[in-house]
């Protein structure tokens, strides 16, 4: 049974830890002391947008056009060609994770409250000069701080990430929850680096890998916000609109996202699923609903 939500302690500042292949493994280790205290993990990705698009839509659709209307018309099994389409071809950025426990607490890492702490995981896979990538979407995270030169020399490999993340305990364990936003894309990367090839063929497939690795407590709060009256939009306008701040860094950078995300969730459950908890939203993606 997922806990109830209870206002956030006011506590020390924030800090993001940022994560490169020189101390991936030491941050790893703190990852571990924590997860059996804090097992409720927002997570966020960064990728390079998507090279893959859905079709226009046809001029005699009466739905009206333009944006993402494609992707909200497509099927679920058609939804999941085109992200593995993109995922294939595509390599990931950043991944940020929040720890939190029952009480909406960070960890702290020994500093009596003093300081409260989130991950960022930056990745060297991305060749921002050669590999495939949506130009706009790169400017934007150049924009938002991410150095793409800085994450090829320095950045984690996404192989040992993976190995790491297998034995963290984070993975097939039933103790665990994820709280997501629109994340479909965000599993399939980390599917993708887990089984180190491209994703399955079938929807179905995929999600089957997806309970095996990340369980059945999965929370997509975008799929949610359909449940929500006056919720809809991207990260930041549901947050604005739960009048929910951003604690850390900027939106498109992993961690900062992640966090926003925890405590999106955290809102939202208090003011619209009071009385039966979001447990019954569990398991499903938005733009996969194939459960």
């Amino acid at each position: 049974m997922f806990p109830r939500p209870k206002v956030d302690p006011s506590s020390g500042p924030v800090v993001i830890r940022e994560v490169w292949a020189h101390n991936l493994d030491s941050e790893f280790d703190l990852i571990r002391d924590v997860i059996d205290t804090h097992p409720f993990i927002s997570m966020d990705t960064e990728f390079p947008g998507v090279v893959f698009r859905p079709p226009p839509p046809s001029p005699h659709y009466g739905g009206g056009g333009g944006g993402g209307g494609g992707y909200r018309r497509l099927r679920p099994s058609d939804h999941y060609r085109l992200l593995k389409s993109n995922v294939d071809a595509l390599s990931l950025i950043q991944v940020g994770l929040t720890f939190s426990d029952s009480d909406g607490n960070l960890p702290d890492l020994g500093s009596s409250g003093a300081r409260r702490y989130i991950w960022e995981f930056n990745f060297r896979d991305f060749d921002v000069a050669r590999d495939a990538h949506a130009p706009d979407s790169i400017e934007l995270l150049r924009r938002q701080g991410i150095d793409f030169e800085r994450n090829r020399e320095e950045g984690v490999d996404s192989a040992r990430f993976a190995e790491l993340l297998m034995s963290s305990g984070l993975l097939c364990n039933e103790s665990v929850s994820w709280v997501t936003f629109h994340s479909a894309y965000d599993f399939g990367y980390l599917v993708k680096i887990l089984t180190r090839r491209g994703l399955p063929d079938r929807l179905g497939e995929f999600l089957a890998v997806l309970r095996a690795f990340f369980g059945s407590r999965v929370y997509d709060v975008k799929h949610m916000t359909r449940f929500c009256n006056s919720l809809y939009g991207g990260l930041d306008r549901v947050a604005r609109a739960l009048e929910v701040d951003r604690a850390v860094g900027k939106c498109h950078q992993a961690g900062s996202d992640s966090l926003l995300t925890w405590h999106a969730f955290r809102k939202m459950w208090d003011v619209y699923f009071v009385r039966d908890g979001p447990e019954k939203h569990a398991g499903v993606l938005y733009g996969l609903e194939a459960y």
